[in-house]
């Protein structure tokens, strides 16, 4: 869905990140304190073909599914090489997420009532040309409806504040008649982000599906007060 970042500045938290190793083989010796500073730099590059690589796995099979043994395959380390650079599997999964938020933002820009319609058509037309990362979300937004996975609370407390942040938006947007003054500020903040993550999901089954005009077409039907309507007509409460 996609529809938390549209109003939520990268609600994703990130986790604490280990300082890379000289090399992103577990062949290293003895790492040293001081380390060249291009070698600081191929950890880094190493460091980011995992999230990638990650984004793929976890896009694909899920958190609990996701194997750290693939990822590593995939990069061409062992599984001991991986470790060097992610503490453990939950950290590496965080990392993906935050990146992840990071890129979608990027995407949507900053809100407010003049933009968000326009910011939220953005995200569904990023999530249009990144399928890994729509992919991602939608997978791991699905587990974590269960308590004890490791993104419930974070994607818990995405899904209100991304209400509460889009109400706030569109109780300004219908105060100055740019959307309708019937609608319930508080649903259509839920109902936003609803008809985002339906879209999505409808997508990765189909690719025909054409999210950015079934949004648009959404926003016109739904939110969009009809021409000469909002005038003299007070905004429901």
């Amino acid at each position: 869905m996609n529809s938390n970042e549209a109003t939520d500045a990268a609600s994703g938290t990130s986790a604490s990140t280990p300082t890379p190793e000289a090399s992103g083989h577990e062949a290293s010796g003895a790492s040293s304190s001081r380390a060249p500073r291009g070698s600081y730099a191929k950890g880094q590059a190493k460091r980011q073909e995992i999230v990638d690589a990650a984004l793929v796995v976890f896009g694909r099979s899920g958190y609990h599914s996701g194997s750290l043994r693939e990822i590593a395959k995939r990069v061409d380390l062992t599984l001991a090489g991986l470790m060097h650079h992610f503490a453990g599997k939950e950290e590496l999964f965080t990392e993906v997420l935050r990146q992840r938020d990071a890129r979608v933002q990027e995407a949507a820009g900053d809100v407010s009532e003049f933009t968000l319609l326009e910011q939220m058509r953005k995200v569904v037309a990023y999530n249009q040309t990144t399928r890994g990362l729509t992919s991602l979300y939608t997978v791991i937004s699905a587990e974590a409806t269960d308590s004890e996975h490791p993104a419930h609370e974070q994607f818990a407390r995405r899904y209100a504040d991304t209400a509460n942040s889009t109400r706030a938006v569109l109780d300004d947007a219908q105060r100055d008649g740019i959307i309708r003054a019937d609608i319930d500020t508080a649903h259509a903040s839920r109902l936003i982000a609803a008809v985002m993550d339906g879209l999505q999901q409808q997508w990765l089954l189909d690719e025909s599906v054409d999210m950015t005009a079934a949004f648009d077409e959404f926003v016109r039907g739904y939110l969009l007060a009809p021409r000469g309507d909002n005038e003299g007509t007070s905004p429901k409460r």
